[in-house]
């Protein structure tokens, strides 16, 4: 792909990772309501919840931030694709 095709994709890019973001923080809160039955994720200074509590917590939102990141930049490429013919990450 040619340097003008990465350039104009940035701004795509930059986009997506904040809608990912966002997606997956709302994601994440929903599975942690139905997981724990509680409305917040424990945070790692927070004294009243176990080590393993805490590292399941961060884990269980690293997991669902990578696919919906993913998801995101996957559709974002294709589209892109679409519109240019060129893919974003060759």
């Amino acid at each position: 792909m040619s340097k003008g095709a990465k350039l104009a994709y940035r701004p795509i890019g930059l986009i997506a990772g904040i809608l990912a973001g966002t997606v997956s923080g709302i994601v994440f809160k929903q599975v942690w309501k139905a997981v724990a039955d509680e409305d917040d994720a424990p945070g790692a200074l927070q004294s009243e919840y176990s080590m393993r509590e805490v590292v399941l917590a961060a884990a269980i939102q690293g997991a669902i931030f990578a696919a919906t990141k993913a998801a995101i930049d996957r559709a974002g490429a294709r589209g892109f694709s679409k519109l240019t013919g060129s893919w974003p990450g060759d």
